[in-house]
């Protein structure tokens, strides 16, 4: 059987998985507490996870294993027959989204043959992403913001004035927003959830020209994965704050430590990404629930055939 082939046959169980996680969060959605709402969802999508035919290995998780009992970097996961694939996951991406009842808390994973996802330490990570139809190299890391403005303005044959740029609302990122603004553009910030930030430069959810910015390296991945399923670029480079950060990365095989990154680094291989709403947001609606019935909004997407399919579920509850 062909890793497409395996990868199929995994979807819907993938499916299942995040809509569990999504339901399990969607109970402490609006209570101020994230830390009760990311066990939740990581426990449900563990059980989810098992409940595949694979041999499934967390490349992307929760954290390392002292750090995280569920879900930590190396676990194995799934019932052991089946194809060997890595996962990379974030069972709930917004906890403070889903503390405050604020829009695009999801459950998020993808699914690759082995080897074929980044083993990225949970650092930060710098991100840079546009959408498919550009020339290569049309926006570069480590170019300044307003040049890669410029840069992308003229790839698309518009005024500068036209591109917006996606930028994660933090103190560190006053210097991109300040070029992206003095290049012309418009910025358009988000206070969490740098996946669905990213995926908006393919054309999904609020749609916007460039997404720059730091944030988790896990997140990165993530969004490398969405972005090769639908279309578009990506450079990354890891950072790193002190030398436990430097030593994470050791122990995942990173070597390079100033190594940039572009899209086929990132995810190397045929892969399946999968959103499920937790609250109401840009990619995807969140969790509903009346006395009998609970509805979930998934985001299926497969690099195989640039495939976007949006699956609504309904189930009774009980």
């Amino acid at each position: 059987m062909s890793d497409t082939q395996s990868l199929s046959n995994l979807a819907m169980g993938a499916v299942r998985a995040a809509e569990a996680a999504a339901i399990a969060a969607y109970d402490w959605i609006g209570r101020g507490e994230k830390e009760s709402a990311d066990q939740a969802a990581v426990d449900a999508l563990r059980t989810g996870l098992n409940a595949m035919a694979m041999q499934g290995r967390i490349v992307i998780g929760e954290g390392e294993r002292d750090e995280a009992p569920m879900l930590f970097i190396g676990e194995e996961v799934g019932s052991g027959v089946g194809p060997a694939i890595d996962i990379a996951l974030d069972p709930l991406e917004g906890t403070t989204l889903t503390a405050k009842n604020m829009p695009n808390a999801l459950a998020v994973l993808s699914l690759s043959p082995r080897g074929g996802l980044l083993h990225a330490p949970d650092t930060y990570m710098d991100k840079i992403a546009v959408g498919p139809g550009l020339p290569a190299g049309v926006v570069d890391i480590d170019a300044k913001p307003e040049e890669n403005v410029i840069n992308l303005a003229k790839a698309k044959g518009v005024s500068p004035s036209e591109i917006t740029v996606c930028v994660l609302e933090r103190e560190r990122h006053q210097y991109i927003i300040d070029g992206v603004k003095s290049a012309g553009a418009r910025v358009r910030m988000i206070s969490d959830g740098d996946v669905a930030g990213a995926m908006g430069v393919s054309g999904l959810g609020t749609q916007v020209d460039m997404y720059i910015g730091q944030g988790g390296a896990p997140e990165g991945v993530l969004a490398a994965s969405a972005l090769r399923c639908i279309g578009g670029q990506m450079q990354a480079r890891l950072f790193f704050r002190n030398d436990d950060e430097r030593a994470r990365a050791a122990r995942v095989g990173v070597t390079d430590l100033d190594r940039k990154y572009d899209l086929t680094e990132l995810a190397s291989m045929e892969c399946l990404f999968v959103a499920t709403g937790v609250t109401s947001g840009d990619l995807v609606e969140g969790v509903s629930r009346t006395a009998s019935h609970v509805t979930t909004e998934t985001l299926l997407l497969d690099s195989s055939d640039k495939s976007v399919r949006r699956i609504r579920t309904t189930s009774p509850i009980g």
